[in-house]
């Protein structure tokens, strides 16, 4: 056989398996093998194959005597013209086990599936943290053996448009598999599989040092000037060969992280992420309800629960009563209060963590309580349960004289000091000036004062970088750090 007959049978073959590939039906990353799939909503497929090619996906119960999850659903389509198809089963009330076969000219068969609650799992760094890194790592390792939980790390990526699909892998949790996923996550998603004894999913999509504005749409974004400057900063970084890969660009990671599992139904998202916009804390006002809502409509299941950790402390000792300095302003404060606004959307939640920080690490290790905290503003927020899921929050101030009484909601049967002296709290007057002040608990409320402040207009606590603030409740969760001026911050014109 001549050297051109060779290489021309060499092209045809080539040819003909690009074909047949072509043919095949094919799914996202995210459906697959040993996946966990969303309890009492629709479940959608998707995937690609030849145009106008019939697609069909049934979903089997694996389970003994599982009722109505036992009888075969079956969802049929045609594929687009554009090679794109799309199919949604029936909800499935019940956890359990199903297997899943989609047929086209090709066959695939999904097994060890899970029927259960699939949480996103995102923000930066401290996200990001593995369980290989947290407190009592070794132990924590070789305890995870559990096969219900199920982990998907989405690979680290950015786009300057959204993709359709992204790289990861379902993997059950066990000793093997648990170190190098995300702590907060797996620490979180344990507690919700103790307790509600049922499958969870967790999808790991986080970035460290990623910026509140790379997690949102190009065209949430573009909704408000007060972002202009953000997308001028994007497209500068964006012209920029050397900057291709930098993730600290507008949507550049939901682009390549978020939206290709948007058709995915999920229960809720965790997150935790604002160190990196602490500069431009009053910003993060706006800017992180905007991601939220922005997230919450590209899903297209209504407002489902979002919950969030708050900035643990760190950096320095000044903002201390036993500091020789008087209370600083603080960016990380800032920032810290305008996560706590974002309460004021619907089914949200935050995680109060001042108490958990590490002066000199901005990665502090427990990440257990972390995650213990966040499993109960779910089980408040999305399970609708009755618990004490955050600490003491302020609700109102009353000046009587030189002292101020101050209420709190959230008190969990009353107010608790960790520690001898109240800590935590300063007193200004109007000349703006505030000075570590003395108190006293009186059941849900606080009473302070100081000498130095004979008419007082303005109380803060644990107001600062690292603040020494002492005030919990009986669950054991330590109040908000919050302010009662609106004062112009440090931050207020950075934009």
């Amino acid at each position: 056989m001549s050297c051109q007959n060779v290489a021309f049978i060499a092209v045809f073959a080539l040819i003909a398996a690009t074909s047949s590939a072509r043919g095949d039906v094919k799914l996202p990353s995210l459906i697959d093998d040993h996946m966990v799939l969303q309890m009492g909503r629709e479940i959608p497929f998707w995937g690609w194959a030849e145009p106008s090619e019939e697609i069909s996906v049934t979903i089997t119960s694996k389970e003994k005597n599982a009722g109505e999850n036992q009888k075969p659903e079956t969802a049929s389509t045609v594929t687009a013209a554009d090679g794109r198809w799309l199919v949604k089963l029936p909800a499935r009330n019940k956890p359990g086990s199903v297997e899943i076969t989609i047929m086209g000219k090709n066959t695939l068969t999904l097994t060890d599936v899970l029927v259960g609650d699939l949480w996103l799992c995102s923000g930066q760094s401290n996200m990001e943290w593995p369980v290989s890194a947290s407190l009592n790592h070794q132990e924590e390792v070789a305890a995870a053996k559990y096969p219900s939980i199920r982990f998907f790390k989405v690979e680290r990526s950015t786009a300057r448009t959204p993709q359709d699909d992204n790289v990861g892998q379902w993997v059950e949790c066990s000793p093997e598999t648990i170190g190098g996923m995300s702590a907060v996550g797996y620490f979180f998603g344990r507690e919700l599989h103790l307790r509600l004894k049922r499958p969870i999913g967790l999808v790991q999509a986080a970035h460290g040092g990623a910026i509140c504005e790379a997690w949102t749409s190009q065209s949430a974004l573009k909704q408000d000037e007060d972002f202009a400057k953000i997308l001028e900063r994007s497209e500068r970084a964006s012209s920029d060969p050397n900057q291709a890969n930098n993730p600290n660009r507008a949507s550049v990671l939901f682009n390549g992280m978020i939206a290709p599992m948007q058709m995915f139904s999920i229960k809720g998202a965790i997150w935790y992420q604002g160190e990196s916009n602490v500069m431009r804390a009053y910003q993060y006002r706006k800017l992180f309800p905007l991601m939220i809502t922005d997230w919450r409509r590209g899903w297209g299941q209504g407002d489902f629960p979002f919950l969030y950790v708050q900035l643990a402390n760190y950096v320095s000792d000044k903002s201390k009563p036993d500091h020789p300095v008087e209370p600083e302003e603080s960016a990380w404060a800032e920032l810290r209060e305008a996560q706590a606004k974002a309460l004021s959307l619907p089914r949200t939640g935050m995680v109060v963590t001042i108490d958990l920080g590490e002066p000199r690490d901005i990665h502090p290790k427990n990440k257990q309580d972390v995650g213990r905290r966040l499993a109960l503003s779910a089980l408040k927020v999305a399970y609708g349960q009755d618990v004490v899921a955050s600490g003491p929050e302020f609700k109102s101030m009353k000046v009587i004289g030189s002292e101020v009484e101050i209420e709190f909601q959230n008190s969990g049967e009353n107010l608790v000091l960790h520690g001898e002296e109240l800590k935590g709290f300063a007193v200004a007057g109007a000349d703006k000036k505030f000075v570590w002040a003395q108190g006293r608990i009186d059941g849900s409320k606080i009473v302070v004062s100081t000498a130095e402040v004979s008419a007082p207009v303005a109380v803060r606590y644990s107001w600062g970088d690292n603040p020494e603030g002492n005030l919990f409740n009986r669950a054991g969760l330590p109040a908000s750090p919050f302010r009662t001026d609106n004062w112009t911050g440090i931050t207020t014109e950075n934009r």
